[in-house]
């Protein structure tokens, strides 16, 4: 365990946020030598986290009984994004076969999502699933932009969309179609908002690098899509909300905190670009955090909404 390290720390831009840290709850570096990491997800009955390199092509596992890091899968078919369904199974996003799965209690791997409408999805980054079993994803092109994270190809949809999987027959549908890069996302505790993140600033100097927030109809419908934030250092990637409904994202310098109404309120200071975090341990409290190279974690005077 390599514990605190120089360049972390909090800011404290509301007083608001004043009451989501403990000032002696230092922000530790757990483990180093990651090139992309991405994803975390918490298993609650094994006391694990997984997370996603990458380029390395590998799924990693931070044990928390003894602070242990091993491999999961390799290869793993770069993996992003990861989340748990309702029955506790792992669902990923993989770039490099341009598809969403679901890993098995018994380890075999199903396929989720990997075309529409006949053509192959271009690379699925991030994931949520719903309450009613539903699962929502993104689906930019990163990970057929470049061999580095997937496999160089061209777009057969021609768009970078977000879909909804149907729990009763698997039926794919696209909710949303106006975002130029769509990212992370993430659900209120209600589930009545669904948060969506646009990167597109990173194929355009004056695109999106911002947050929306869309109202979620009773038929899976989505509405509204004003944006929420706008980051201010570098882009906002995977995010998770607190149950207070405040937004704990990844952005360029750490991780910064938007109250519901969007002010940011603070941040958690990392040395690293930061790409995405989870909350985890026994009371949702530890938010666990992805830096390019490092997995941090840092103990929160609030709860993470639980994924179950």
């Amino acid at each position: 365990m390599f514990g605190t390290v120089e360049g972390t720390g909090y800011e404290v831009i509301d007083p608001e946020f004043a009451h989501c840290i403990f000032g002696h709850a230092h922000i530790e570096r757990l483990w180093t030598g990651a090139r992309w990491s991405e994803g975390p997800v918490w298993f609650a009955a094994g006391r694990y986290l997984l997370w996603s390199d990458i380029p390395n092509n590998r799924i990693l596992r931070w044990d928390e009984t003894d602070g242990s890091v091993s491999t999961f899968r390799a290869p793993c078919n770069n993996t992003n994004g990861h989340t748990l369904d309702r029955q506790g199974r792992l669902i990923s996003c993989e770039h490099l076969t341009r598809r969403v799965t679901r890993t098995e209690h018994d380890g075999t791997c199903t396929v989720i999502a990997d075309q529409f409408e006949g053509k192959r999805l271009n690379s699925p980054n991030d994931v949520v699933v719903k309450s009613d079993g539903s699962i929502w994803f993104t689906d930019p092109s990163y990970g057929i932009d470049y061999d580095y994270e997937g496999g160089r190809a061209e777009s057969e949809i021609g768009a970078c969309h977000v879909y909804r999987v149907n729990p009763a027959d698997g039926a794919i549908t696209i909710v949303a179609d106006d975002y130029q890069k769509p990212n992370g996302l993430a659900f209120s505790p209600n589930e009545s908002l669904l948060y969506i993140a646009d990167t597109g600033a990173t194929h355009a100097p004056d695109g999106p690098r911002h947050i929306r927030r869309h109202s979620v109809q009773a038929d899976g419908a989505l509405s509204d899509g004003a944006v929420f934030a706008s980051c201010t250092q570098g882009l906002f990637d995977g995010f998770r909300l607190d149950t207070q409904g405040r937004i704990w994202t990844s952005a360029g310098d750490g991780v910064h905190c938007y109250a519901p109404d969007g002010r940011l309120i603070g941040k958690l200071l990392i040395p690293e670009t930061v790409a995405n975090v989870c909350f985890g341990a026994a009371k949702l409290n530890r938010l666990f955090i992805c830096g390019t190279t490092s997995l941090y974690a840092v103990y929160l005077n609030v709860n993470g909404v639980s994924p179950l």
